[in-house]
């Protein structure tokens, strides 16, 4: 993550406001001096510090303000007037002028060092709550996406994990009901859950029934939002990927099932029954509805929010996710297929859009992989 700080040397837009502003006090010197006996121009100095004062800083715009006096000065002796009243007016007033500008800049200036440690700090927390998964886990391959729709976000409410079991990979895409903090909150609370409990659960139905129970005490120990009580839920997909074999296990709590793309380029939407969103208590009731999907070496699937398919053009179209993929050049890797979607949602979208959107690509390269061994795991660590 890239962090600039406010009080670094000037950028583009500071040498330019300099520039002009220089470049102004010399025009404006001249045009006093050639201009025709009682017409004073020398009053429009106080321009340049004020140009200044929103991009240089204070000390740029300090600078400016004692070039902009000693400008004045010039002005007044090259026109023998130095003396005069109205000349000493105006020099007072642009003294005090650009005195006030210095200390608005100086005040600009620490707000926004103030904000950008705090924006920092958001972005941080945001990245430690969210754990992105590695490059590689396993016998797979993965790339993620994460587009907010509030500019001064980095995550929101959508979510996504991957846990390595001995032979196996467990991984969750969700999308939590709500926005701003509360849903980022919340997010964090399934995505500790789910890294704990997909370890220890024997099997990818047990992990559900723990995540609704789980993130259904975490909404009653939370509060209700008003005029949303009963309303607060995680939709989810879980997804439990074996080291070996050509299928996978799916759980699609009021989730959008994942894409599957073949070795071969073809694109097809898995199939997946509905269970009830997480965090309802509804689970035990109605029951955990598990189903195998395909996944041999050298497909992909492509796990999404809906965020995603619920983009709208600026026409009100959704966006065809599924079209889409299947016209992107094939192969492409993990990595360069986010990439494509990134450029192409954005297009569809006009560049903005209404709701978070998080894409995971996970791609089995191999069916000959070994777990390491204890001794392997000591010595990695040393």
């Amino acid at each position: 993550m890239e962090s600039i700080r406010v009080d670094d040397p000037p950028d583009s837009a500071a040498r330019a406001a300099l520039a002009v502003a220089l470049a102004l006090v010399a025009f404006i010197v001249v045009a006093d001096v050639v201009s025709p006996q009682g017409v004073y121009l020398s009053p429009m100095l106080v321009v340049a510090p004020a140009l200044t004062a929103p991009f240089a800083g204070p000390r740029g715009t300090a600078g400016v303000a004692l070039g902009a006096i000693g400008a004045q000065l010039v002005a007044s002796s090259l026109t023998g007037s130095i003396l005069a009243v109205t000349r000493m007016w105006q020099l007072a007033a642009l003294i005090v002028v650009s005195a006030l500008l210095v200390v608005f800049s100086f005040v600009r200036q620490r707000r926004a060092r103030q904000l950008s440690r705090a924006r920092w700090l958001v972005e941080t927390t945001q990245r430690v709550l969210l754990r992105p998964p590695p490059d590689s886990i396993g016998p797979l391959r993965l790339a993620w996406l994460y587009l907010t729709a509030e500019d001064d976000t980095q995550f929101g409410g959508d979510l996504f994990a991957v846990a390595r079991r001995p032979d196996s990979s467990r991984v969750i895409i969700g999308d939590v009901r709500g926005h701003g903090l509360p849903a980022i909150a919340e997010a964090s609370a399934v995505l500790g859950t789910f890294r704990e409990a997909a370890r220890r659960s024997t099997h990818l139905g047990e992990l559900a029934l723990i995540l609704d129970e789980s993130i259904g005490w975490d909404l009653d120990e939370s509060g209700e939002v008003p005029g949303q009580e009963g309303e607060q839920f995680v939709t989810a997909a879980l997804l439990d990927l074996p080291d070996r074999g050509d299928h996978a296990t799916m759980i699609c709590c009021g989730h959008p099932p994942p894409l599957l793309i073949r070795s071969d380029g073809r694109v097809t939407t898995t199939r997946c029954e509905p269970s009830p969103p997480l965090g309802m208590g509804y689970m035990s009731l109605a029951g955990v509805h598990t189903q195998m999907i395909d996944y041999a070496v050298g497909d992909t699937l492509l796990l999404y929010t809906d965020g995603v398919i619920e983009a709208r053009s600026p026409e009100g179209e959704f966006y065809p996710l599924a079209e889409r993929v299947a016209s992107f050049p094939y192969p492409q890797s993990p990595k360069s297929l986010l990439e494509s979607l990134r450029l192409d949602l954005r297009a569809h979208t006009g560049g903005q859009l209404s709701d978070d959107a998080a894409l995971l690509a996970v791609r089995r390269i191999s069916q000959t992989w070994q777990p390491a061994s204890d001794n392997d795991l000591l010595r990695d660590r040393h």
